[in-house]
């Protein structure tokens, strides 16, 4: 190999973490992806369905992309206690924003925002925040479960080309697209009294699903 073609390929390989860290990127972020320091997106999470859940849930996911790697971190407090609480980030493949939903969610008026009704405002569930995210996963995943205090910390990291990877075989030709999505959190006890009303997903029973938080993720300033 020459010297030209010798620098050529170094400059190549320099470029493939900066490459790797765009494809989580939205336009909107592109200038970010064109520098090799770590990229954060931070989603602030709010509580859904306080009377169901028995409290307040609120806390914090971040997103945090360093070349290959993409950690994700989620911590939270006032969550029912002792229990496993699914998590994931929804949104929608055509490639529209997804926000949080709010009251009018509640469409039935049974005083529960379920998880079928969060989908006009968040879309669909897409990436299952577990022990192996880019396993895809989200009925089977092994989730975090809240202390006897109700908080919960969950930390994961993962290879942001694997996840992108598996991304695009469930959503064909699309990108994570991070700041476009939404965190959610869900799970109250098997044993609270929910109206019959109260939606799910397939055979999974709605304390499972039902949603209890939510933050939009927003790139970190």
């Amino acid at each position: 190999m020459n010297a030209y073609h010798a620098k050529r390929v170094a400059q190549g390989s320099a470029l493939v973490p900066i490459l790797l860290a765009a494809l989580a990127l939205p336009a909107s972020a592109q200038q970010a992806a064109t520098r090799p320091s770590t990229v954060r997106y931070v989603a602030q999470l709010s509580a859904l369905n306080s009377a169901a859940a028995g409290g307040s849930a609120t806390g914090e996911a971040t997103f945090t992309i360093t070349g290959d790697s993409l950690t994700i971190t989620v911590t939270a407090s006032g969550l029912p206690k002792d229990i496993t609480h699914w998590q994931h980030f929804h949104g929608f493949p055509e490639g529209q924003p997804a926000a949080c939903p709010n009251a009018s969610s509640d469409v039935n008026h049974d005083g529960i925002i379920d998880i079928v009704e969060t989908e006009p405002a968040a879309g669909t569930t897409m990436v299952p925040l577990t022990d192996n995210p880019a396993g895809m996963d989200v009925a089977h995943g092994i989730y975090p479960k809240a202390s006897a205090t109700g908080t919960l910390q969950y930390t994961q990291t993962v290879s942001l080309a694997e996840l992108q990877a598996a991304f695009g075989k469930a959503f064909p030709g699309k990108s994570l697209d991070l700041d476009r999505r939404v965190v959610f959190l869900h799970g109250v006890p098997s044993t609270t009294v929910l109206p019959a009303t109260v939606a799910s997903l397939g055979p999974i029973p709605a304390a499972v699903t039902l949603p209890i938080a939510c933050g939009r993720i927003a790139l970190a300033e």
